[in-house]
């Protein structure tokens, strides 16, 4: 079926090998459960076998001729029955619920490891709602699937083979026209797959593009205040809604058509099993016992069949997320981690870069264009330029964000490409213009990375970057709760946050990208200064538009597409009348109008 081969039940029953003997046993829990639901009617066919035939019945006929004796062994065989029938209810309905939650638990971490691992490309082209969607609801299909639709399909298989097999031992005449709707119940079953599989792939992305509405809406709720745009983003999010709702109602008609037909193939197949085992009995053919045998055993022949719309349904939503799934474990780890650790002496941050090269694949676009430098270990570089220049991609460049297309950058002399890519990170502090920020404590967002800091520390982290003065001003100081990415704040507190929490890190080399970039000019030359204060042994990497932010760094880049086209300190740079730092220093100092 097109839908195994898609990546369907198949590719979930490899993905769970460590779970298969709990498999087995919750499948044999099931078929137990199924042939002991089964046996009450036998005992009722039994019954009447006793009533009817008295002596010469089939407990007669085994020795048992009392008819009392016969009662009692029916009663003790049907009080044996209905136990072994709970018992194994309660292990199938347990095991089936405990796997559904060990494997939906597995499920999410692995994937969501998996999506932490694959590099930044992918998560500048992919929907972050569409992959939360996939983390959550769509492994939440499965759960509901665990708990309920598979032990429905192992009562559907199981009662088609015991049921038919007693229909064939006892009246094979009668099996053949019972089963005669089968063929067609079935086919129709394989049918509906091709049909209905597609659309709820249909329907599980829409419901991620309908959450990933919601999250950039949330996350953008001020911007869409500001723009009084509330109308518009509702009729957005009604558009998205509907579309989804269009796409379940397109599934909805075909699960909710089955129905009706297979119940009206159970009905024929338990007619022809009342009317041709009725006429047989009328005929001495079929004894009255068997026959009431066979005219319960119907129910559970044909019956489970009308459950088929229901587990259906689970089954081909359940597919279309494990696809989902299966899908999001399969994207490439293009940046994997080098075995080679640091000395015991440490990194020491010297860094060279040789012929490097960056073009943006989707694009085609050459940001980083053979670019030779060497920055020593201990000195402080700054890269200015205008904006699309390459500076912010040399920086995740150098945190293997990506790789190179072309080039190497070495640190200490060796690839970065041979570092521990934990290690090489815990090396690096980084502070974006884009900060983020946790929905937790301030101390908990500054100790973030260093997560053994004390609270001396996380102070004193804090004074450098002088937020300890607004942060002590706050109601809970050091306690208190920023919100969801730090929206309690203004930008340039988030700012110091970012700040302080790189240089609780205490790394050895440390990159600001327009860090100070929110920043009134005051705070910003408190925080330049200490930033010189701690230099010490430190290489220090400052991305700027502002320029007094990189004035007093050892040596100055200016890059323009994707080339060094000046180099050297901030006095040389401006000297050179003709150069581009000299203008964009006299545009920012005012001499240019």
């Amino acid at each position: 079926m097109k839908i195994f081969q898609a990546g369907g039940l198949s590719r979930l029953f490899n993905y769970a090998k460590g779970y298969r003997k709990d498999i087995y046993l919750a499948t044999f829990y099931s078929f137990i459960n199924t042939l002991f639901y089964i046996l009450p009617e036998v005992l009722i066919g039994m019954a009447v076998d006793v009533v009817v035939y008295r002596k010469e019945s089939l407990l007669g006929r085994l020795g048992v001729p009392n008819l009392y004796h016969q009662l009692i062994i029916l009663g003790v065989l049907t009080l044996i029955v209905w136990i072994v029938l709970s018992v194994s209810e309660f292990l199938y309905s347990s095991k089936w619920r405990n796997l559904a939650q060990q494997i939906q638990h597995q499920l999410r971490i692995d994937a969501y490891t998996h999506v932490q691992d694959a590099d930044m490309t992918y998560f500048e082209n992919a929907s972050d709602g569409n992959i939360v969607t996939i983390l959550n609801d769509d492994i939440n299909q499965l759960e509901r699937f665990f708990d309920n639709g598979i032990n429905i399909m192992v009562h559907i298989i199981s009662s088609l083979l015991i049921v038919g097999t007693l229909f064939f031992i006892l009246a094979p005449k009668v099996a053949i026209w019972a089963f005669l709707p089968m063929p067609f119940i079935l086919y129709g079953a394989y049918y509906v797959q091709y049909i209905i599989g597609p659309k709820y792939e249909m329907v599980r992305t829409k419901a991620g593009e309908l959450n990933n509405r919601f999250m950039n809406n949330m996350l953008g709720i001020a911007t869409i205040k500001s723009y009084a745009a509330e109308e518009y983003e509702l009729n957005s999010l009604e558009l998205k809604s509907g579309e989804y709702l269009k796409a379940n109602a397109a599934a909805i008609r075909i699960s909710a058509a089955i129905t009706p037909i297979i119940r009206l193939a159970v009905m024929l197949g338990f007619l022809a099993t009342m009317m041709y085992g009725g006429w047989l009995v009328l005929q001495g053919q079929l004894t009255i016992s068997v026959y009431s045998i066979l005219i319960l055993l119907s129910q559970h022949l044909l019956w489970p069949l009308t459950y088929l719309p229901d587990v259906s349904d689970q089954f081909y939503r359940a597919m279309a997320s494990i696809k989902r799934i299966m899908n999001l474990l399969s994207v490439p780890i293009y940046i994997t981690s080098g075995g080679h650790a640091p000395p015991s002496t440490g990194i020491l941050g010297a860094i060279s870069l040789e012929n490097l090269s960056y073009t943006y694949n989707k694009e085609n676009k050459k940001v980083l264009n053979n670019l030779n430098l060497i920055i020593p270990s201990g000195h402080t570089v700054g890269f200015v330029g205008s904006t699309g220049t390459g500076k912010s991609t040399l920086v995740k460049l150098l945190l293997r964000f990506y790789d190179p297309t072309s080039g190497v950058i070495k640190l200490d002399g060796k690839n970065l490409k041979e570092y521990d890519l934990e290690t090489l990170r815990r090396n690096i502090g980084y502070v974006s213009q884009d900060v983020f920020l946790f929905n937790d404590s301030i101390a908990a967002n500054i100790a973030y990375g260093t997560f053994d800091a004390t609270q001396e520390q996380i102070e004193q982290a804090a004074k450098l970057a002088e937020a300890h003065e607004f942060i002590m001003s706050l109601p809970q100081g050091y306690k208190t709760k920023i919100g969801e990415r730090g929206q309690k704040l203004s930008g340039g507190q988030k700012q110091r946050l970012s700040i302080a929490r790189a240089m609780l890190k205490n790394p050895p080399i440390l990159i600001l990208d327009e860090a100070t970039s929110s920043m009134d000019n005051e705070t910003e030359a408190a925080i330049q200064q200490s930033i010189w204060n701690i230099t010490g042994g430190r290489t220090i990497i400052i991305i700027a538009h502002r320029l007094n932010a990189v004035r007093q760094a050892d040596v100055i880049y200016v890059l323009e597409n994707g080339a060094v086209i000046e180099q050297g300190d901030h006095d040389t740079l401006v000297e050179k009348a003709d150069g581009m730092y000299a203008w964009l220093w006299q545009l920012q100092t005012g001499a240019v109008y």
